[in-house]
């Protein structure tokens, strides 16, 4: 199985280096700072040994040979490309000599290899191949040397790329010279990944021909992670191999025991490295201080910031979630939100910090909030702990300082003022804070500056919402009392003439229940702490309605029901009734010599009531600007809630009103609702 992985891993790599000499050869690189002839001969020579490893086998002096003289061929390339970058003087001879030395180390030990596959004399043989072996791996770190000095120099995107794939491949010699000395050549398992690895090698050539002199590749530090686990498991187990073929060499009869412990003692102290949380975040940064421009992948950072702000994960309150965005940035464990309360900082929320554990300082935190206030400055507490003496150590309380785990503070301003704080505990690589992590954080700190100012404003917005329900039904209470209060007084003008008649009497009594039911239902609304809700629709019978209006105000005057008496409306009772009051009330109040006629009709799918009245009526212009207007009011002592709230109350239940006036000959009030079905009950 493995000869088949080494035959066609090297064939496809034969196959795409190949495909990519011919394609320099004629078009070329779109980057011009590379050679075309010399990276066409070297992507030439490459697919020719990948094909005799494939074609005839790895330790055959053929492959020996043009391996060899792929080397050279890349040499030729980095040689090209120095001359190229104009470089001049004693450094450039000492360049070139440099290279000069590797290439003749490179033949001899192609002509030692050559006489070793000719010696006649085992032994010789043997000695004369491990000096070759011994050469070649020179010759490949002395060419990693070269490059290493030539990469720091070039600033073509395309050219770093095939400097990465030259190292790739003197990499990849040195594991095959060290094996091969130490167990007598390279295992097949090294010789097989070999194949692989030259294949994805041929992949990064064709992205440097594809990219132009200025376009920078850029790789993800998600993928850069990635790749590089990838490469070091790859490495850890071709140690592993070349260690278990050296101990089945020197390790007699108890070389599978040896070997054994190796590997379990070797995959025990993996796991255990891979499991320590200190390593990872020692292996990170120093990964990106040393691969990357920038210490952070600011789209990726930010994007998971937002993520923890906008959509929660298990249902963190909101001042949790700000700490965690702010923690995660910097690695931090855990972390306290500290909210400006007057002059002063005061605890509000922790996330994975137990807040009692810091003692409270009101002196200290109003020392704090000053200084963050005045200055905005991220403080670092682990410097201010080591020198007493800096003068910004006085504005953090001591308790602060005092805690082990406390180790950054950001200020959270907003439009000139300061919000709060948040305290970041020490994660579990200390570290000293760069001008990369201040900007960061200083950016973070007013981003949630903003969410926490938006918050309070949300909740002031709310409780100004729940006042204005609150005034706005104690408006329209206020109205019914004032409807209420003129029913008593007409009772109590009257009483003193009509005291004795006893039909008087029986209206005064109903009049008063009716007050007292009214003014207890009044009470009941006023004390709701949520808006009434509107009961679901239901026929109503319109007569019923209109019977009991006519009833209520016929103290105030005569009210006449007209029309279609079977007529039912889908509607709220209740509202119904609040709306045909106020109308009719209304329309009692125009004056006028005819009665007040309520008017019923029904028609296709929508029923109507119109309340007429001939009193001194109103002009279009206060109809259509000032009617509907809340407290304004064409009566002196109206407080124009009566029509406004009447209109709520319709559309509230799927209706209309709609309005005819004419100054000096009356009005018509018209309420439109959709029509409904009686039940068996209703229309017994």
């Amino acid at each position: 199985m493995l000869t088949g992985v080494v035959v066609w891993g090297h064939a496809i790599a034969a196959l795409l280096f190949g495909g990519l000499a011919f394609w320099t050869v004629r078009r070329g690189a779109a980057d011009g700072a590379l050679p075309r002839r010399g990276l066409s001969v070297a992507l030439a020579l490459t697919a020719l040994w990948a094909l005799a490893v494939a074609g005839i086998a790895d330790s055959h002096p053929v492959t020996h040979l043009l391996g060899g003289l792929r080397t050279l061929g890349w040499l030729a390339l980095l040689f090209a490309i120095q001359q190229r970058s104009g470089e001049r003087g004693g450094e450039a001879l000492g360049r070139t000599l440099a290279f000069g030395a590797v290439m003749i180390v490179d033949v001899a030990a192609l002509l030692l290899d050559s006489i070793s596959a000719a010696a006649g004399n085992p032994v010789a043989a043997t000695m004369i191949g491990d000096v070759a072996t011994v050469l070649g791996m020179l010759a490949a770190l002395g060419a990693l040397l070269l490059l290493h000095g030539l990469f720091r120099t070039t600033t073509s995107a395309a050219t770093r790329l095939v400097l990465v794939t030259a190292g790739a491949f003197w990499l990849i010699d040195v594991n095959s010279c060290i094996a091969s000395y130490l167990v007598g050549g390279a295992p097949a398992e090294l010789i097989a990944a070999r194949g692989a690895a030259v294949a994805g090698m041929a992949l990064l050539i064709a992205l440097a021909l594809s990219r132009p002199g200025d376009g920078g590749v850029q790789f993800s530090r998600t993928a850069t992670f990635h790749t590089l686990s990838l490469l070091g498991l790859v490495a850890y187990f071709a140690i592993t191999i070349m260690a278990t073929s050296l101990i089945e060499v020197l390790g007699g009869t108890h070389a599978r025991i040896a070997q054994t412990a190796f590997v379990f003692g070797s995959t025990v102290a993996m796991l255990t490295a891979a499991s320590s949380g200190w390593l990872r975040a020692w292996i990170k940064v120093k990964l990106v201080k040393h691969l990357f421009r920038h210490r952070y992948d600011y789209r990726a950072e930010w994007t998971r910031f937002t993520e923890t702000l906008g959509e929660p994960k298990g249902g963190a309150p909101l001042d949790e979630r700000l700490v965690k965005a702010v923690g995660d940035l910097i690695d931090a464990p855990a972390g306290l939100l500290l909210v400006a309360d007057g002059d002063t900082l005061a605890l509000q929320a922790s996330w994975c910090w137990d807040g009692q554990a810091l003692p409270g300082d009101d002196d200290g935190s109003a020392r704090l909030a000053a200084y963050l206030r005045t200055t905005g400055r991220i403080l670092e507490l682990d410097p201010l702990r080591e020198r007493p003496d800096d003068p910004d150590r006085a504005a953090v309380p001591e308790a602060m300082l005092a805690h082990p785990d406390a180790w950054v503070v950001v200020p959270l301003p907003h439009l000139g003022r300061l919000i709060g704080a948040i305290l970041l505990a020490r994660p579990i690589l200390a570290r000293a804070l760069d001008w990369e992590d201040f900007d960061l954080l200083r950016i973070a700190g007013r981003q949630v500056a903003s969410y926490l100012a938006e918050e309070r404003a949300q909740s002031a917005l709310s409780e100004a919402q729940r006042f204005e329900e609150f005034n706005r039904r104690f408006a329209f209470i206020l109205h019914d009392v004032k409807n209420i209060v003129s029913q008593l007084s007409l009772v109590a003008r009257n009483a003193p003439r009509h005291a004795d008649n006893p039909a008087f009497r029986a209206d005064m009594v109903a009049t008063l229940n009716e007050s007292a039911t009214r003014m207890n239902d009044l009470l009941a609304r006023l004390s709701e702490r949520e808006a009434p809700r509107m009961e679901a629709p239901r026929a109503v019978a319109l007569a019923t309605i209109a019977a009991q209006s006519a009833a209520r105000f016929r103290a105030r005057g005569v009210v006449a029901i007209e029309g279609d008496r079977n007529a039912h409306a889908a509607a709220d009772p209740a509202r119904l009734q609040q709306v045909l009051d106020h109308l009719v009330l209304n329309a009692l109040d125009a004056g006028g010599s005819d009665p007040v006629r309520v008017v019923l009709g029904h028609a296709a799918d929508r029923v109507w009531i119109d309340v007429v009245d001939t009193g001194q009526g109103m002009t279009q212009q206060f109809v259509r600007d000032d009617l509907f207007r809340p407290f304004v009011s064409s009566k002196p002592t109206g407080f124009g809630i009566g029509a406004f709230e009447a209109r709520q109350l319709a559309q509230a239940m799927g209706g209309t009103i709609e309005v005819e006036s004419h100054p000096g000959r009356g009005t018509r009030f018209r309420v439109t609702l959709a029509a409904a079905t009686p039940t068996l009950e209703q229309a017994a």
